[in-house]
């Protein structure tokens, strides 16, 4: 039971870590977006780069960790 309950919180495929790419993704426009009213100028547009650039940053990490974990498996 505690498997089934463990799987629902492991990325195994790409689709599922494009998923969650997807959704950090918007929730990190929907933060810059707060940034740029919040911070006008230059300080903003700066912060709303930042937290769409932690997106690519994660998503990138995210793909090649399941990429290594089929070439290596578990113990990986």
């Amino acid at each position: 039971m505690w498997k089934k309950f463990k799987r629902l919180f492991v990325i195994k495929t790409k689709f599922e870590a494009f998923l969650i790419t997807y959704a950090l993704a918007t929730g990190a426009v929907a933060r810059g977006q707060a940034y740029l009213i919040e911070y006008p100028g230059f300080g903003g547009k700066l912060l709303f780069l930042a937290t769409t650039g932690a997106v690519f940053l994660a998503g990138a990490k995210m793909l090649e960790a399941i990429e290594l974990h089929k070439a290596y498996g578990e113990d990986y």
